[in-house]
């Protein structure tokens, strides 16, 4: 006889029993507990073998519902499969659904990433996932997340107009996916059917500001007469004669140089490309550093900041004296590696000596690896070049003589 919900309710189990069972028919039963808990249980045989497979908690689980979860286990025992073997595959693929959340398998992925990489760096990009992926993603298992979900957390961060950020957070989640389909974690990687060119809007490209050629001799010497901190005046000199990037030369430190070899050998981690840079030192980048010394008393730092002399200065000294000399909007630091670009192309300079020295390397490791030091006595004799010229440029000299270098 078919169970009934009033007997469903009533049903106790007898005293002194560890259980009781009432049957429903077609291998189902409500077993009851000593301690007053009532489980459906279905019975079935699957390759010889008998077996039970647990259907729910009674009330939590009707009659009605139970009786469903039964016919559904025995459409699946009809076509050959062991329900409870499903079931116990289903029950572990959940548990490692919840496992591998998108936050998780990030913080794994930036684990493994962040090797090579400046620890500035890697710290950002763990504080952007935090900031901007984590909120929207970061709770969801990994192999659920979908390529609308991945543009809609961009389109966010690009709503607040930071398009820059936005583009880099699909980027960073595309690693983070790639990285889950190598371990394993999931099958495929999402966000291969979301390109940031089609899924944000472009940003305009921008040129850093930077003087024709003709204003440069004023610019060197409203450096030369600068008023503000010998350390500012001293850096944008430095800068003029080395054209290296802002943040490689205010970090710079004093176990990089070698002067009496006049070279700065800024290493790996404070290069953009994250590779080793050599910068010959012409004698007028030489007298500079010098003159740091004499300022520096023993410091790290060539340029530490005003208020924390164990901290470099800020990236904006810089622009900030340029505008106090009349330049805003017209040059920036970085403005003086396209001056030097520019300028020395059109002395005849070799197109990859000015690279090698711009540090613009090869993304080929092996071949950046030995480019950096390569050359070097043609790139000195271009930077000594270089130094003079903006020597006479700065006096005023209009006649110039360019020494053709070595190919």
């Amino acid at each position: 006889m078919a169970l009934t919900k009033i007997e469903c309710d009533r049903a106790t189990c007898p005293p002194g029993k560890p259980f009781a069972r009432l049957a429903d028919g077609r291998g189902m039963y409500l077993e009851i507990t000593a301690a007053g808990g009532k489980y459906w249980r279905m019975k079935y045989r699957h390759a010889g073998k008998e077996k039970r497979l647990a259907l729910g908690v009674y009330p939590e689980v009707t009659l009605a519902e139970a009786r469903k979860h039964r016919e559904r286990a025995r459409e699946v025992l009809a076509s050959g499969e062991d329900p409870g073997q499903i079931k116990r595959e289903a029950r572990l693929t959940r548990a490692n659904l919840d496992a591998n959340t998108f936050e998780k398998v990030a913080r794994q992925w930036w684990d493994h990433w962040k090797g090579p990489r400046s620890p500035r760096h890697s710290d950002y990009v763990l504080r952007r996932l935090e900031a901007d992926v984590f909120p929207a993603l970061g709770a969801m298992p990994t192999a659920n997340i979908t390529a609308p979900q991945l543009l809609a957390m961009a389109k966010r961060i690009e709503a607040r107009g930071a398009l820059d950020i936005a583009k880099r957070a699909l980027q960073t989640c595309g690693q983070i996916m790639r990285y889950a389909v190598a371990h394993g974690l999931i099958e495929r990687n999402p966000s291969a059917d979301v390109r940031p060119s089609d899924a944000l809007r472009p940003r305009r490209k921008e040129n850093y500001a930077r003087l024709d050629a003709k204003d440069v001799p004023e610019l060197l010497r409203k450096i030369e007469a600068y008023q503000g901190s010998a350390y500012t005046r001293l850096a944008m000199k430095l800068m003029a004669c080395t054209f290296v990037r802002t943040g490689e030369l205010i970090g710079a430190r004093w176990e990089e140089f070698d002067l009496k070899a006049a070279e700065w050998r800024i290493p790996a981690q404070r290069m953009k490309m994250r590779l080793p840079h050599i910068v010959p030192l012409a004698p007028q980048a030489v007298e500079v550093l010098q003159a740091l010394q004499t300022l520096s008393g023993g410091r790290l730092l060539l340029f530490p900041g005003e208020r924390d002399h164990e901290r470099h200065m800020s990236n904006n000294t810089i622009l900030a004296a340029l505008k106090r000399m009349g330049y805003a909007g017209r040059m920036t630091g970085h403005g003086f590696r396209g001056i030097a670009s520019t300028m020395l192309h059109e002395q005849g300079f070799a197109h990859h000596l000015i690279e090698l020295q711009l540090a613009h390397q090869e993304r080929d490791q092996v071949a950046a690896a030995y480019n950096h030091a390569t050359y070097l006595a043609e790139r000195r004799a271009m930077m000594n070049a270089w130094a003079s010229h903006l020597d006479r440029l700065r006096k005023g000299v209009d006649a110039i003589d360019v020494v053709t270098p070595a190919a």
